[in-house]
């Protein structure tokens, strides 16, 4: 076993939810060296075909993690580690939601223009809708392909935006991926749709948590709502503007938000776990054109937190 590679213990957990055929019904190449291969490539960023011979041929590792990627297996497999640990109750549903923006390498960019019908989809119920399209985030299509591929323009150049929430452990819990300059507070309803933990008996997965905590960027009206809706308690700060125009309207302003300051330290539980995504360079930098691979990658980081933690 080389340094950075699953241990026995993990393997042990993940071994029973992997695939257990190939394509056409053949075998797959061994689960656990070509698994080790991806999980070399997330941790320190090197070119596909810099990988070290002992997890065999680089174009294997490369398109595993590129099937995975697209049909929706590393997800899954995410989902299956979550119901487990949920079994035995090693979850705190106090969730935080954040973002963090990640660099986007020069070769990141130069996607080919696809069709949508082109471009692989990902299984039904495992996350598909984990990569925000600009069409339904009401954003422009302009700029060629790059926003479809969520890449933006920003000051640092290309960048995409990672929505995460997660759980009172700083362990990620649901995912999304933007373009670069896309705003946090109208995706607080996209990213907490992700968070779906699959029950290991009978009954629905789990997908509402027993808080919400986040910052000032997610203090909209629309997101109160949605969140009195669903019936999740919340801690989010009113900015100051906010206050003034309540205070203006007088009794039409209504009653102040609730705000619990004590609870509100504990959001720092979302910072910890970008902390623990971006210590994977393939994450911190984005160096994949397609945005579904690059979801991937930052999926197997996720999974591999959980597994270690």
């Amino acid at each position: 076993m080389g340094r950075g590679d699953s241990t026995n213990a993990e393997w042990h957990r993940l071994e029973s939810f992997l695939p257990r055929g190939g394509a056409r019904g053949g075998r797959w190449s061994d689960h656990r060296r070509v698994i080790n291969g991806v999980l070399y490539r997330v941790r320190t960023g090197v070119q596909w075909r810099d990988l070290p011979e002992r997890f065999g041929p680089w174009e294997t590792v490369c398109k595993r993690h590129r099937r995975w990627s697209a049909d929706g297996t590393w997800e899954r497999l995410l989902s299956l580690v979550q119901a487990a640990e949920d079994a035995e109750g090693r979850i705190d549903w106090d969730v935080s939601v954040d973002s963090t923006a990640v660099r986007a390498h020069q070769h990141a960019a130069g996607a080919r223009k696809v069709p949508p019908a082109a471009v692989p989809q990902k299984g039904a119920g495992q996350g598909a809708n984990r990569v925000e399209p600009a069409a339904e985030a009401g954003r422009p299509m302009g700029g060629g392909d790059q926003i479809s591929e969520c890449l933006g323009r920003s000051r640092g150049g290309f960048t995409t935006k990672i929505h995460l929430a997660a759980e009172g452990r700083c362990r990620p819990l649901g995912l999304v991926l933007t373009p670069g300059h896309y705003g946090d507070g109208p995706l607080l309803e996209r990213v907490l749709e992700q968070v779906s933990v699959p029950r290991t008996g009978v009954g629905r997965p789990r997908s509402r948590p027993d808080h919400v905590l986040a910052d000032k960027a997610y203090t909209s009206r629309k997101n109160r709502r949605y969140l009195r809706r669903r019936g999740i308690r919340h801690t989010i700060p009113e900015r100051l503007d906010q206050q003034r125009h309540r205070h203006n309207r007088g009794s039409d302003g209504g009653r102040p938000t609730g705000f619990d300051s004590e609870r509100y330290k504990k959001r720092n539980t979302v910072e910890r776990a970008v902390n623990r995504l971006k210590g994977f360079r393939a994450v911190a930098t984005r160096y994949e054109k397609r945005a579904y691979v690059y979801l991937g990658t930052v999926t197997v980081a996720t999974l591999m937190i959980w597994l270690r933690t």
